[in-house]
């Protein structure tokens, strides 16, 4: 029988956490899902998690969140994600940063699971190479579980489908993060590896990428600098759910997910 993945779009703020809440209980029942992977590097007032954040996603059914370039904007985190193995940070970061960038978990019915997250390189931050330390942690995962899930959180589409290309075959899925968008790209890769550039966002739907639009807008205007807050009202729930042969690691299917407030 095969297992289904669910993964979840940036939270983002105080909407994206009541999306995850309002909508992940039904999702888990009615879909089957074995495992909930959200991204919360958006999820604590638009930019870090804290303890209590996370702690709210965990409450609310999420089983492992991983992170991105925001991941050290609220400075507790350095004291306590190398004691909380279910958040992951990317894991091309140089030697020594805090905490890890890959774990390993098992769904409810005891099925091993690995998960990893990375950061591009492309209009992002100068890291180390996304491609080997995916071989890296790769090496490591394989040896826990088959099936592997990596969440690429990056701003360019090319960067994105390269590394989703380099890795058909080796892991189950590959799913974009970071750009808030959901993309209409979701394919099941030569492989078996099931791939999407970006799986969207999970909050304030009347928003820019989840911000107030009027500074934005300003800011585009004037070229001034302007203060970002996330926006508030209706919010959006992105997701994928990914259907995987538990034996190979092959996935059978990835379906996006759109739900509104």
């Amino acid at each position: 029988m095969h297992i289904r993945l669910l993964m979840i779009g940036d939270v983002v703020g105080r909407p994206g956490r009541r999306a995850v809440k309002d909508n992940l209980p039904g999702l888990v029942r009615d879909e089957r899902v074995d495992l909930v992977i959200a991204n919360g590097e958006n999820a604590a007032g638009g930019l870090g998690i804290t303890k209590e954040v996370a702690g709210e996603l965990f409450s609310a059914g999420v089983d492992v969140i991983t992170m991105g370039n925001h991941v050290w904007s609220k400075h507790e985190i350095i004291h306590f994600i190398t004691r909380e193995d279910r958040i992951i940070r990317p894991g091309n970061y140089p030697p020594g940063a805090p905490g890890s960038g890959y774990g390993r978990y098992k769904t409810r019915n005891g099925v091993r699971v690995g998960v990893f997250n990375l950061s591009g390189r492309v209009f992002m931050p100068a890291l180390d190479c996304p491609f080997r330390m995916a071989d890296q942690l790769l090496s490591l995962l394989k040896e826990w579980s088959n099936i592997i899930l990596l969440d690429f959180h990056a701003e360019a589409t090319s960067e994105k489908m390269a590394l989703a290309y380099h890795l058909d075959g080796k892991v189950s899925a590959v799913c974009g993060t970071h750009t808030h968008v959901q993309t209409a790209d979701e394919q099941i890769l030569p492989g078996g590896t099931a791939y999407i550039t970006d799986v969207g966002m999970t909050g304030p739907r009347d928003s820019v990428l989840g911000v107030k639009k009027e500074p934005v807008i300003d800011k585009f205007v004037t070229q001034m600098p302007r203060k970002f807050e996330v926006a508030a009202g209706p919010y959006q729930f992105n997701a994928v759910i990914i259907e995987i042969d538990p034996e190979s690691g092959a996935s059978a299917d990835i379906k996006r997910i759109q739900n509104y407030e």
